[in-house]
Order: C-alpha cells, then sequence, then structure tokens
C-alpha cells in the first residue's frame, strides 16, 4: 500500500513531541450487500472505503487520529496531530528503523473473491431463499433476507519496526421469518457466515436456511407459553455461544478487568467455574467467523485459555492493557475499522467440549427447559448480571423432550451459571455475530457443546440497564 521510507517518516513524525509507540493501521475495504424484504429487493449497497489511523500512547495515554487524505503531506498532517495531542517532555525520534514480520499462519486462499460474483448471483440467492421460506406456508406473513461481503486488505506498522500486510474477506447470509395466526406472531431466524470466499455458499443452502427458519416461525405458533420459576436448563449446541460470549466473554476483556467494570476481576487463579468447564478464544480456527492472521494491531492471532477446569487463568489483552499489566498481549485487539482505536475484543469464543453424551444430559433430566436457539439480552459486566430471550425452547419432561414454548426469558448471573453447570456434552455448535462494544462493531464466532445448568430463573423479567451494559446484537 505505502513504501516503507514513508511509513518511518509518519512514524517519526507523531513522535516528534514525544511518547513510547507509534502506529500506523492502513486500510482498504470493498463491500456489498444485498436486502429482500417484503418480496422484493429493497437495497443493494456497494462500497469503497480506505484510510489510515495514527496512534500515539504516551505515559499510559492515548492519541487516535483518522484520515482518508494517504497521500504523504495527509499521513504526516495526521501524524503531527496525533503527536502533538500526547505530547510529552521529552521528544523520541525513531531513527532508521528495522523492519520486520512476526510469523503467522499462510494467507488464507479464496476461491472466489466477492467483487468477481456479478450482482445478479447474490440478488439470486437472496430472492431464492424468499421463495422457499414464503412456500412453506400462508402463515409466514414477513421474510427477511440479506447477504453481505467485504473484502479488506490491511498494513500495519509501527515505531517497533513491525510491520504486517494482511487480506480478510468475510461473506455471511441472514433469513429472518415472521408468521402470523389468530393474532400469535412468531419468529425463526438462521445466519451463517465465515472467513471465506463466495465459495461459502456453495457449503450451505440458502433455501435450507429460510426452511429451517421459516418452519422454526409456523412450530412456534403451537408452542404453549414458557413456565415460569427456577428449573434446570438444557442448553443445545445448536444455541451457539451466545451465553459464554456475553454472560462471561466481555468480563475477561482486559480493559474492562483493569478499569473495575468486570466481575472477574482479581480472580486469577481462582475457582471461577464448575470442574470440568473450560472457556477458551481462538483466533486461529480457520473459517470461522472470527478468525485472524493478525489482530488489528499487527499480533498473530492465538488461542487463549481464559478458564481451565474451572479455573481462571488469563484475560483477553491489546497492546495497552498488555502493557499495563506487564504481559504480552493475546492478540486480541481489534477495531472495526481504521476510523477507530484498537481495543480488547473477543474473535471465536466457546465452552470446550466435554465427555457427555448430549442425549443422554437430556434423558438424565426428569424436569426442565431445553434451549435450542437464543435471542438478544444484555449483560451487566459488573456483576455479572444477564437476561436473554429464548427463540426456540421445549419442555423437557421424564427425560424427553415435549411440547415447545414461547416467550421464555433466561436470568441469571453468569460466574453463578458457570458454577453451576453439572454436564458438558461431547458436541459442538458455533453461532455467528455482530460484536458491539464502546461504539464499535467487530465480527465474532462463539460456541459451546450441550450444557446442563442445575437451575436458572426461567420467566419474563425486566432488567433496568447498567453503565456496564452490553447490548447483544445477533446478525
Amino acid at each position: 500500500m505505502l513504501d516503507r521510507m514513508l511509513l518511518a517518516d509518519v512514524l517519526d513524525e507523531a513522535l516528534k513531541k514525544g511518547g513510547e509507540f507509534a502506529e500506523i493501521y492502513i486500510e482498504e475495504k470493498v463491500s456489498t450487500s444485498v436486502f429482500c424484504e417484503e418480496d422484493r429487493i429493497e437495497k443493494i449497497n456497494s462500497g469503497r472505503e480506505k484510510g489510515a489511523g495514527i496512534r500515539v500512547l504516551a505515559e499510559g495515554r492515548t492519541s487516535y487520529v483518522y484520515t482518508n487524505d494517504l497521500s504523504r503531506e495527509g499521513l504526516l498532517k495526521a501524524a503531527r496531530v496525533a503527536g502533538h495531542a500526547a505530547k510529552t517532555r521529552q521528544a523520541n525520534p525513531i531513527g532508521e528503523i528495522s523492519w520486520h514480520s512476526k510469523p503467522a499462519p499462510a494467507p488464507a486462499r479464496y476461491k472466489r473473491l466477492p467483487e468477481d460474483v456479478l450482482f445478479d448471483e447474490k440478488i439470486e440467492h437472496v430472492l431464492t431463499a424468499n421463495r422457499a421460506a414464503r412456500e412453506l406456508s400462508d402463515e409466514i406473513k414477513q421474510v427477511t433476507v440479506a447477504v453481505g461481503d467485504n473484502h479488506k486488505s490491511v498494513l500495519i506498522a509501527n515505531s517497533d519496526g513491525e510491520i504486517v500486510e494482511d487480506d480478510r474477506v468475510r461473506v455471511r447470509f441472514l433469513v429472518s421469518v415472521v408468521a402470523e395466526r389468530s393474532g400469535v406472531i412468531q419468529t425463526g431466524y438462521e445466519s451463517a457466515g465465515g472467513v471465506a470466499g463466495w465459495e461459502l455458499l456453495e457449503e450451505i443452502s440458502p433455501v435450507d436456511m429460510a426452511c429451517r427458519a421459516g418452519n422454526l416461525a409456523l412450530k412456534m405458533l403451537d408452542a404453549r407459553p414458557a413456565p415460569v420459576g427456577r428449573m434446570p436448563v438444557v442448553m443445545s449446541s445448536q444455541a451457539g455461544g451466545t451465553m459464554v460470549h456475553e454472560a462471561c466473554g466481555h468480563g475477561l476483556e482486559a480493559d474492562l478487568v483493569q478499569k473495575g467494570l468486570s466481575v472477574y476481576g482479581n480472580k486469577l487463579g481462582i475457582q471461577v467455574a464448575a470442574p470440568g468447564v473450560s472457556v477458551i478464544d481462538d483466533a486461529t480456527i480457520p473459517g470461522k467467523y472470527g478468525f485472524l492472521r493478525f489482530d488489528d494491531e499487527g499480533i498473530p492471532g492465538q488461542r487463549t485459555v481464559l478458564i481451565e477446569d474451572g479455573q481462571l487463568v488469563g484475560y483477553m489483552y491489546d497492546r495497552l492493557t498488555a502493557y499495563k499489566d506487564q504481559v504480552e498481549s493475546t492478540g486480541n485487539g481489534r477495531r472495526e475499522s481504521y476510523q477507530h482505536k484498537p481495543i480488547p475484543r473477543m474473535t471465536n469464543t466457546f465452552i470446550a467440549a466435554g465427555k457427555d453424551d448430549p442425549e443422554e444430559i437430556i434423558k438424565s433430566t426428569p424436569y426442565g427447559l431445553l434451549v435450542k436457539k437464543m435471542g438478544g439480552g444484555q449483560v451487566n459486566t459488573t456483576n455479572g448480571d444477564f437476561v436473554f430471550e429464548v427463540q426456540e425452547g421445549y419442555l423437557i419432561e421424564n427425560g424427553e423432550i415435549k411440547a415447545p414454548v414461547r416467550g421464555a426469558t433466561l436470568t441469571g448471573n453468569g460466574p453463578q451459571v458457570l458454577a453451576s453447570i453439572d454436564r458438558v456434552g461431547r458436541d459442538l455448535g458455533y453461532a455467528i455475530g455482530t460484536c458491539g462494544k464502546d461504539g464499535q462493531g467487530v465480527p465474532v464466532a462463539d460456541a459451546q457443546p450441550t450444557i446442563r445448568i442445575k437451575e436458572l430463573t426461567v420467566g419474563g423479567t425486566s432488567h433496568e440497564e447498567h453503565p456496564a451494559t452490553f447490548k447483544i446484537r445477533r446478525k
């Protein structure tokens, strides 16, 4: 993107007023999306964006400036502004930089880049899925289908001489269906996505996704109201890892720990979950929606064990939070775009699979709720309290799956739930999402095996929102 002499000049300019560290992040992104609603194509978007963000760290402070002027003059001006804002008592010229890159997995190979796929093909995928859902029943009243892709090229260089380049492609497909009968309205939802080219839609079937979403909405029309009270809850691997991501994962991000906004602060080495429960964040799983060769600070993606056999053993760090705790970054520095500074974020986060047979977990449960698909909700990272909607749930009676139920919510506390898991299945199911934090959205995946929580509050509940509460967006 830019020659190394110019990169060195920009970093040098950024540190002329002082500071310990300077970084430039350059991004070029091409994205498209097709959105179908009301039985017609409502929106087609296509865009190209290019820009740079320059960051200076000085005495624990961060100065960040971004620009879409990538000329020499434009970049030097942005560097001067960033350097001036981070001004310290002593200048810190960097002199000649000896560039080097860190080892990382080989670049991903994409069979069909998004820009090589005609809009006609993208539109046909969307319309075909729309027709498939609507043909299921006259009770299907609304279908929303969307496909989106982006191809992002990045270059990251810093005053330590580290330089990396990366090429990132993501594709996602979403179907939402609304069914109605006699004033009762229910929804079904399916999503798929990954770090892949358009070959992803050869591996999944948009028609099958539409039919699953539609059939779920229709099935829930026959559901009875959810039971209310405290009871065992079996969470199927099909539910994905919404629970672990929201009720646990955010609290293990180092910036929230350092700010005193995490229930997991000052608990390293302490038992915070039941024996047999391990929580991992792994950016190295090829093809998953949160896969990263490098994070957005140029650190190679890593597999980070956070909770091991119930014991808290680590947090997720970016450079700045790692510096404060005098540890190494775990490669979790992420940003939405060049317009945002990096902060600690999850990638692919999951409860590790155990040894139990998923079917036997259900058979050994006399009574309770089986959750197969989660909806939205919110969580307070300061104390771990959460409330989640259940999109697809069933009664368990005498170890058998019985009637579907609707309107269920799960209310509880993250650490208490982790401590009350008494069965961990050997399966593992993933879901994708766009995780929101500090005004930034980044793509993530989450997963869990089939687990049983000994007791959880089921029913409708309202929660007063807390400043440390994260809204959940499942996309």
